[in-house]
């Protein structure tokens, strides 16, 4: 039976901002604009961070050394899954990320180029909030989905390392799939998942209620850290009444919830279970950005469904290329990039399909490899993006570009034109050659 007490202490487990956006919140901004009817217009961006590193070795081409066309490239064996859709992909080297200065990871630093730390809050947003906020909005404009091991995703069902909406505004990932699960898609389940739903969404009723009636006897200091404690649960019912009324997309795309989201034997169930979430949120048109931190964006995760006993700080010493187990989670990488473009591909969008106007986006935490100078930090871009971007390219840069840069022409390509993206003039002058987006990758 479930009790308000039980339902309480599983709000509590479940954490705030893991049902939420913003800092403690996610955002939610206006009703959905189910999918356009124009085609060519970028309409989605998807990133997918491994921890660890991600080695030259284990994406460069072995006889390329200098940008050529990727036609008829034998790719390493890390990434060898991919090379039927070498004229959908670009692999790229050779930007810098020297200021984010990772050792074991750049956590926020990552994706929004700026110094990053283990227990470093961000100093700004990242790219990955910058382009939800962009691209025509819906419900749940940023998803963010976390993999770790299964008692770290028990344990610790949302964590904030990665994504950030403003300085010190960290946002939270979902690690636990049957939390995501419920939230997402349990307006509109069956049986016990909805019961809890509609139990949960009584309780959020009655918290909001009840907090909004405490704001009275405090003073205007103490308000000011109360008020967005208030607004969580003002916006979580938000999101509730929007995916209510929602339904239909969501049930024409809700993922079955099976054995591997009830009795997971091992991590990589849930993994693939958060992954089967995310791509229903796409889909339906429910969210528009979606971010991936396989390992959660810091050092550690787990593979043990891959037949890996190696864990992730240990995985980070080793070798990439040449080693079968790094060649086992990078080629398990390989196929949810791949499910990734066959689940878009499958849904037809203006006189293409979703895949034909959205961008991935795979690269790593922690630039190369751990403990690394970050002097080069490898990318792999899936898509065209809206026909914004060019593919089937190797491009080798000379180290004189940031991150950064790669991070302002994605955002040239979805219509929101950028010189520098965290980065000001005076250290643009000891870390950027040039000024602008990354003339090889734009149409």
């Amino acid at each position: 039976m479930i009790t308000r007490r039980a339902m309480l202490r599983d709000v509590t487990a479940c954490g705030i901002g893991s049902a939420l956006g913003s800092s403690c919140v996610p955002s939610m901004l206006g009703a959905s604009e189910f999918r356009s009817d124009a085609s060519g217009e970028p309409r989605r961006v998807i990133f997918f961070l491994q921890n660890n590193g991600f080695h030259t070795a284990a994406c460069i081409p072995r006889s390329m050394r200098k940008s050529a066309s990727l036609f008829g490239a034998k790719l390493p064996e890390s990434i060898k899954p991919l090379e039927p859709w070498l004229e959908k992909i670009n692999i790229i080297n050779g930007l810098h990320g020297r200021h984010v200065s990772p050792t074991h990871s750049g956590y926020f630093g990552a994706l929004g180029g700026y110094r990053g730390g283990e227990h470093r809050a961000p100093s700004a947003e990242t790219i990955d909030h910058t382009i939800s906020q962009t691209l025509p909005q819906t419900i749940l404009p940023h998803l963010r989905i976390g993999m770790g091991s299964l008692s770290g995703m028990e344990r610790q069902p949302s964590v904030a390392t990665l994504s950030a909406s403003g300085a010190g505004e960290p946002l939270y990932m979902h690690c636990n799939p049957n939390h995501l699960y419920q939230t997402l898609f349990g307006s509109i389940a069956d049986g016990d998942i909805k019961k809890e739903y509609e139990a949960r969404s009584q309780i959020f009723d009655q918290v909001e209620s009840v907090a909004a009636k405490g704001k009275g006897d405090l003073a205007e200091s103490d308000l000011t850290l109360y008020e967005p404690y208030v607004n969580g649960f003002s916006r979580i019912n938000e999101l509730r009444k929007k995916l209510s009324a929602f339904a239909e997309p969501l049930r024409q795309f809700q993922p079955e919830r099976d054995e591997k989201f009830r009795s997971p034997k091992f991590e990589t169930d849930w993994h693939d279970a958060l992954l089967d979430i995310g791509i229903a949120a796409l889909k339906s048109g429910l969210t528009n950005t979606l971010t991936i931190a396989s390992g959660r964006a810091g050092v550690w995760g787990s593979w043990e469904g891959l037949g890996v006993e190696t864990t992730g700080h240990f995985l980070g010493h080793m070798g990439q290329e040449g080693n079968p187990i790094w060649h086992k989670i990078r080629n398990y990488n390989c196929q949810m990039l791949i499910k990734l473009m066959k689940s878009l591909e499958s849904v037809p969008e203006g006189n293409g399909t979703m895949m034909d106007n959205t961008l991935i986006v795979y690269t790593s935490g922690n630039a190369d490899k751990q403990h690394t100078s970050a002097s080069t930090w490898p990318f792999i871009l899936l898509g065209n993006c809206g026909g914004r971007i060019k593919t089937g390219n190797f491009i080798q840069f000379d180290g004189t570009r940031p991150i950064n840069a790669l991070y302002a022409t994605i955002l040239h390509a979805i219509g929101a034109p950028c010189d520098r993206y965290n980065m000001d003039e005076a250290s643009a002058r000891s870390l950027d050659s040039s000024s602008g987006p990354l003339e090889q990758l734009l149409v």
